[in-house]
């Protein structure tokens, strides 16, 4: 077995090394490219969260003075909703589809997932659409820019 110089296991050495950093910008791109594709796969759910149909409910006057989930105080003469995705402070235009009322609210509770319902609304923003007698209708809801 032939002995390697000093010579040819640096060199040897070398190779190696520069194989495994060419591994490291392997794995850095590949993590790239997947951070890349999450963030296509949220955009593309953030886009489609814009527009909204279904339901709407108002709260109950019970709640008033309690703490909201933004920590805001529940007012009912405001114009605030609780919603099961957007975030706290996002404006919404909700536009009631029987009368073509609208009012832009605020978001500033959360709902619970199995609530049928898109959105709650306050009493104020319930009378503004119309429907504070009824309790529910079938609303639009739009993310504001």
């Amino acid at each position: 077995m032939e002995r390697e110089t000093r010579g040819q296991l640096r060199s040897r050495m070398n190779d190696s090394l520069d194989e495994m950093k060419n591994m490291g910008r392997t794995k850095q791109l590949v993590i790239a490219m997947a951070v890349a594709n999450v963030m296509a796969v949220w955009m593309a759910g953030a886009r489609a969260q814009t527009a909204e149909e279904g339901i709407a409910n108002f709260y109950s006057d019970k709640f008033q003075g309690k703490k909201t989930g933004s920590g805001e105080l529940y007012d009912k003469d405001a114009l605030t909703a609780s919603h099961k995705k957007l975030s706290y402070g996002t404006k919404v235009k909700v536009t009631n589809i029987e009368n073509g009322k609208s009012v832009v609210v605020t978001i500033n509770d959360r709902m619970n997932k199995s609530n049928p319902a898109v959105i709650d609304l306050t009493r104020h923003a319930a009378e503004e659409l119309g429907f504070g007698k009824t309790g529910k209708t079938k609303v639009k809801l739009e993310v504001e820019k």
